[in-house]
């Protein structure tokens, strides 16, 4: 989703005697130049994912070790600058994003990227904040183990932001948000302390989990500089499908059989409209579509396993009672990795078409299992009928609810009108929410984006925590002022 309504296109800029003047040049003599970027070297930090934001920031540092940086955030309230943490920056909220730049820098980890230690007896690893998932993944696959976050931007985004966010990704269905696969944390907290709970016990109930204060809190609260994480035996058998549909309330029903039939065998199932093979083909003209003719809806599924369990026999098995019965009306299943990679391309090509389109509404929703396909219908009228011209794009997870229902404007009305016509979605699309009971971030977070729809629906008293949580941990509001919650800024007093 763009944020005309929180977060500008280009906010104030730094002007280049600014960028150089006295805060970098003592951050410079406190750090060493080797540590710290400025002028137009800090832009490329600045810019958000799909490149909708662009900012400026004082500086950027980048630590290679936990003590640079608590050297970098005691640099930064000695100096009263405020910090913004950044992994691989592909998040979708604006969360990694200054939005002060005469006063913010951005402290980044991507030269933190060690994998500290791989217990293969464990079935656990230590890495470093900065690590890339992706390569991270290789990795542990190299070692016979798996580790199951999968994310579209997983070749980018970097492990401390996956916790930071709490990201989820394709397999939460199996393995759950990245909460449900953190031992411990390493934390550098907002006074330059280092919070040191890198455990690899899966049981340890000694009081508050204090790790979990700094999962999901983007940044908020400290810096994640290390996580310790659970790892998996490698499943030998992985099956993918793609599975055609008459509509969109038989996608649900195939996903009851499947959970009934395929139980915790099933890592991923995922449904797509329509309009997801034509995105696919614009964006990857080359890919190959395996099924002839277009489906009003689809199904992507995958079941993994190892040892006596016939995945492909199983997949065979229930697609095939699916047929019988009339749910599913096409399909496919992959017979190599290659195959179930250019299946896996369709829904990615789906993603990278509609930004090829142009700005647009991009939502991350998540509604009572039961109602999903019910509250796509009536959010999708909803905008149709208000907005003729736009364009829906529902997808996503199906097993925990989660719907991508993004919008694509009437681009021919000019930049002015997409910008109204977006804002407008995102109204349309939250009150449908709301009556649902939903939730306006599943997986992607609050940041800077969100932050207008998260406190306009929060209770006072889940306020009232949060805001004493943060002055207990950062009274100075060094880290990340302007994420999640606009709180009071030094010296302002207790919330």
């Amino acid at each position: 989703m763009t944020g005309a309504d929180e977060l500008p296109h280009s906010t104030t800029q730094v002007s280049p005697d600014e960028a150089d003047g006295p805060p970098v040049g003592q951050l410079i003599e406190m750090l060493g130049p080797e540590m710290v970027l400025s002028g137009a070297a800090v832009l490329p930090y600045c810019r958000d994912w799909h490149g909708d934001v662009q900012t400026d920031a004082v500086a950027v540092l980048r630590p290679r070790s936990t003590s640079d940086v608590q050297a970098c955030v005691r640099a930064a309230v000695a100096l009263d600058l405020q910090v913004v943490p950044q992994g691989g920056n592909t998040g979708l909220v604006l969360g990694a994003v200054p939005d002060a730049p005469v006063r913010q820098l951005i402290i980044s980890l991507e030269r933190m990227s060690r994998i500290r230690s791989l217990d293969i007896e464990n079935f656990s690893a230590v890495v470093e904040a900065g690590a890339v998932l992706e390569q991270f993944k290789e990795a542990v696959a190299a070692a016979g183990l798996f580790f199951p976050l999968t994310l579209g931007a997983q070749g980018s985004c970097r492990i401390g932001g996956n916790v930071s966010t709490n990201a989820g990704g394709v397999n939460v269905l199996r393995y759950g948000m990245t909460r449900e696969l953190v031992l411990g944390l390493e934390v550098v907290l907002p006074d330059g302390q280092v919070f040191d709970g890198l455990s690899q016990l899966r049981k340890d109930n000694r009081g508050i989990d204090l790790k979990q204060l700094f999962i999901g809190a983007e940044g908020t609260l400290g810096i994640i500089t290390a996580v310790s994480v659970k790892l998996l035996p490698a499943p030998d058998q992985v099956a993918t499908a793609l599975v055609a549909l008459p509509r969109l309330e038989d996608v649900i029903e195939l996903y009851r059989r499947a959970r009934r039939d395929c139980c915790d065998l099933m890592s991923a199932f995922e449904f797509m409209p329509s309009l997801a093979i034509d995105l696919a083909r614009e964006a990857m003209p080359d890919l190959p579509i395996p099924l002839d003719q277009a489906h009003p809806a689809y199904a992507l599924i995958e079941i993994s396993g190892s040892g006596l369990v016939d995945i492909n026999s199983l997949m065979h098995r229930f697609l095939e009672a699916a047929f019988e019965t009339g749910l599913a009306v096409d399909g496919v299943i992959a017979q190599s990795q290659a195959q179930a990679r250019n299946l896996w391309a369709i829904r990615e090509g789906m993603n990278i078409g509609q930004a090829q389109r142009g700005r647009h509404l991009r939502t991350d929703i998540s509604v009572p299992l039961s109602r999903l396909a019910e509250f796509v219908v009536e959010a999708e009228a909803a905008i149709t009928s208000q907005m003729p011209g736009c364009i829906c794009v529902s997808y996503g997870h199906v097993g925990d609810g989660n719907v991508h229902l993004n919008v694509l404007p009437d681009f021919e009305q000019g930049p002015k009108k997409v910008e109204s016509q977006i804002l407008m979605a995102k109204k349309i699309v939250n009150e449908v929410v709301d009556r649902y009971s939903g939730s306006i971030s599943a997986e992607h977070g609050i940041g800077r984006l969100k932050k207008v729809d998260f406190e306009s629906r929060l209770p006072a008293i889940n306020r009232q925590l949060l805001a004493s949580l943060k002055q207990a941990l950062d009274p100075k509001m060094t880290m990340n002022p302007g994420c999640q919650l606009d709180l009071p800024s030094r010296g302002e007093g207790r919330t």
